[in-house]
């Protein structure tokens, strides 16, 4: 679509080669990680009992009955490396390795009757453990 097809956007400046009619689009890609309004929910909840802000780290780690694990933690300071997703008062920091096994996945938070727990559905993961914290690709 050209801008001079969009009405009232003739004379419209542009800057940095955006279409006036979308400034700032970004498409989402398969690096992708998102946190559901239950988790995020769950996280700002725990952390405001903290004594200072803290963030939840979720890392895939080596090990577990699949070959990877999730591993959950709060955190006062972020590394280099880490992606920071901020929803809903929440901060979600992944690491730039942890990442590449967590493309397109949602952290989630679930209550059901037998307890409740924070879940990564991860579209990747050909396998899974009966416990859901352990995984393969």
């Amino acid at each position: 679509m050209d801008i001079s097809d969009v009405p009232g956007l003739r004379d419209a400046t542009q800057s940095i080669d955006e279409p006036a009619f979308q400034p700032h689009l970004v498409e989402m890609s398969e690096t992708t990680f998102s946190v559901s309004d239950s988790a995020a929910k769950r996280i700002a909840f725990l952390a405001a009992k903290e004594a200072k802000p803290v963030m939840m780290r979720v890392a895939v780690l080596g090990g577990g009955c699949s070959g990877f694990q999730y591993n959950f933690s709060f955190e006062d300071q972020r590394n280099e490396d880490d992606l920071v997703i901020e929803h809903d008062g929440a901060a979600v920091l992944v690491d730039s390795t942890s990442l590449e096994l967590l493309k397109g996945s949602q952290l989630d938070y679930v209550e059901e009757m037998v307890g409740a727990s924070f879940q990564v559905k991860n579209p990747n993961a050909t396998s899974s453990c009966g416990c859901g914290n352990s995984f393969s690709v």
